[in-house]
């Protein structure tokens, strides 16, 4: 009996373990998929059109196709960008059904952060010696905590005095912190030796590492990625992976999805609602204090504005994924990223230069949005829910 038990305990164990490994994994066969999927597709819709204006003018197709693997390539990156800045949105929104319109100064108080970071490295003569992972490490973990703490106490502040008004009066105050944030960066920035438009120095991280190159006539097109862009996708999968894991195989995860699905009866139960939520805070402000450091450090320059688009951006891309859901929003991100790298470097070309495609390409961004808003509120990879009465 004795045996029976202790093996029906391993084998209980080990269930778990699966089940724990099936959680935290499959989010990332999911991404993986979407990938492959929106390059394809969209890939696809490229070379459908080049063939057709390709009758009036043969370059087109050869354009298209030479440019295609690096075009990829750069909406990935972007992608990245905004599926990471998207988690925060996705934690606070799963846990209070609010939108934090902060979250894009969060994002931007961490790419400072950064760069001050590396200025004080670069003065004490440290930064050209430091082994670049080094630099990446510190970075992010000053980046992290101070964005998180910033975000707990924008938490504290203006939103928990306001948790049980109606909801058009938290988005207001989000929206005000917003500005706060902005002109109190902005005041620090100028008062300091950073600067407005802040440079973000960084160690040598070593030359782009080249794919491919494709010929097109005379001259061939390099298809490259930068080494920073690397450690971002990186960076970007393993958040994904540990948040997945926290939500899902831990006891605070336990507790964040139990005030996320009643808080009157967590309450009930001795979970800590108002601790859940800081924490909830303090976790979602320190994945985009990450994001605002690695986008710093892929740009070079940092200035008090630059959360507003990306913030904006994003948003779009968790609500597109399924806002509230973790996979969905890095979903999102990657097919958002996608679609703006397409419009970007294929709509000027297709318009014989009529249409310049980087200005076009936050049209297409905030078009989806409408587009989401209107034909599937619930998003990619959300479900659609009732409003209790």
């Amino acid at each position: 009996m004795v045996a029976e038990a202790n093996v029906s305990k391993q084998d209980l164990q080990r269930q778990r373990t699966l089940q724990t490994l099936r959680t935290v994994f499959m989010p990332l066969g999911q991404l993986i998929l979407f990938i492959i999927g929106s390059a394809v597709v969209l890939g696809l819709i490229v070379v459908v059109v080049a063939f057709f204006l390709s009758r009036s003018d043969p370059k087109i197709m050869q354009t298209a196709i030479a440019i295609l693997p690096q075009v990829m390539i750069d909406g990935m990156v972007r992608g990245f960008l905004f599926a990471t800045i998207a988690l925060g949105y996705t934690m606070v929104y799963g846990v209070l059904e609010f939108i934090n319109f902060a979250h894009g100064e969060i994002f931007m108080v961490g790419g400072f952060v950064g760069a001050g970071v590396a200025y004080l490295l670069m003065q004490w003569g440290l930064l050209s010696t430091l082994p670049w992972l080094v630099f990446v490490v510190i970075a992010l973990v000053v980046g992290m905590t101070v964005s998180g703490l910033l975000a707990m106490a924008t938490e504290r502040v203006a939103y928990r005095p306001l948790r049980n008004s109606p909801r058009l009066v938290p988005l207001i105050s989000a929206i005000g912190m917003s500005l706060v944030l902005q002109d109190v960066v902005r005041l620090i920035a100028t008062s300091s030796p950073l600067g407005f438009n802040a440079r973000f120095e960084t160690p040598n991280f070593g030359k782009p590492f080249q794919i491919a190159s494709i010929p097109l006539g005379e001259r061939a097109i390099p298809v490259q990625i930068s080494p920073k862009a690397v450690i971002f996708i990186v960076a970007a999968l393993l958040m994904l992976l540990a948040l997945n894991y926290l939500v899902n195989a831990t006891r605070l995860g336990k507790a964040i999805r139990a005030v996320a699905q009643d808080r009157a009866t967590a309450s009930l139960m001795g979970i800590n609602v108002n601790q859940i939520i800081s924490l909830t805070f303090l976790i979602g402000g320190a994945l985009g204090g990450a994001a605002g450091v690695l986008f710093g450090m892929n740009i070079g320059t940092v200035n008090p504005y630059m959360g507003f688009i990306p913030g904006l951006k994003a948003f779009t891309a968790a609500v597109l994924g399924g806002i509230g859901n973790i996979t969905g929003a890095m979903v999102g991100g990657i097919v958002l990223g996608f679609l703006e790298a397409f419009v970007a470097s294929y709509l000027s070309l297709f318009t014989g230069g009529a249409f310049s495609g980087a200005s076009y390409a936050d049209i297409a961004a905030f078009s989806i949005l409408i587009l989401i808003l209107i034909f599937r509120p619930e998003g990619l990879l959300g479900e659609s829910t009732t409003q209790k009465v």
